[in-house]
């Protein structure tokens, strides 16, 4: 979206990738344009790229990155977005400061995946429990209880799921509790994906890669004209604080 340079620091970077039809060869293929959205020192969202993708690899992503950090994105502390192999390898290789949260609603939709539909309220409320402590080590004690409890009601599958995905999903818990509730999910950009989902479903297959990341771009830079990119989404400065305190007692 655009070369132009990137100001200032961005503490929080949400990314994702959504995939479009295109028309390749006389084939109908998928492309996926990936997505960052950052949340500045001021605590204003701004959609600070877009890029097509190809597929969601390790390489795409890497160059993705590559791509923003060159445009000047510093600052970064944490990086959001769905459980992905390829971009979990490009954050340190590109970004080796910044931690990893893992989106806490893909994280159950996973779940979900393999939770029968008569159990999923109750299945539901158990995952909730986890991220409603108040610390990382009460969430993952109690992700320990409910995946005992998976287990009791035979849903070992979703157990496992839970054992091997928990930790990444606690990251946020690193950062202050005010921003919790904003930094555990990248709904923000989930929100916009399906705004531009909903107005290109009319069209169908693009011709091109570049005609579908055009019109992605187009649909950003709407959003971003509105209210969404002015209002402030978070207070930084209890971020700020956090920082100087940690500094603080490295110092003490």
């Amino acid at each position: 979206m655009g070369n132009k340079g990137i100001p200032g620091n961005y503490p929080y970077v949400y990314v994702d990738g959504i995939y479009l039809k295109r028309s390749w060869g006389g084939e109908i293929q998928n492309v996926a344009v990936l997505i960052a959205i950052g949340v500045n020192e001021d605590g204003c969202r701004e959609i600070v790229g877009a890029a097509e993708g190809m597929k969601e690899d390790h390489d795409s992503w890497h160059e993705f990155f590559v791509w923003l950090k060159s445009r000047g994105l510093k600052g970064v502390q944490l990086i959001i977005g769905d459980k992905n192999l390829g971009m979990l390898n490009a954050i340190p290789e590109v970004f080796p400061d910044a931690r990893y949260q893992r989106c806490t609603v893909h994280f159950y939709r996973n779940i979900f995946s393999v939770t029968p539909r008569n159990k999923m309220k109750t299945v539901s409320m158990m995952l909730k429990a986890i991220h409603a402590q108040e610390c990382r080590v009460s969430a993952q004690e109690k992700a320990k209880q409910v995946a005992q409890k998976l287990r009791e009601m035979k849903l070992s599958a979703a157990a496992k799921k839970l054992e091997d995905g928990i930790d990444a999903t606690l990251t946020y818990m690193g950062f202050p509790s005010q921003h919790w509730t904003r930094i555990r999910t990248n709904n923000t950009i989930e929100r916009l994906n399906w705004e531009i989902k909903r107005r290109t479903k009319a069209i169908g297959a693009f011709p091109d890669g570049q005609s579908a990341l055009m019109l992605v771009c187009a649909r950003l830079r709407h959003v971003a004209g509105t209210e969404w990119g002015v209002k402030s989404y978070m207070n930084m400065d209890h971020l700020k604080e956090m920082v100087l305190q940690e500094n603080d007692s490295i110092v003490g």
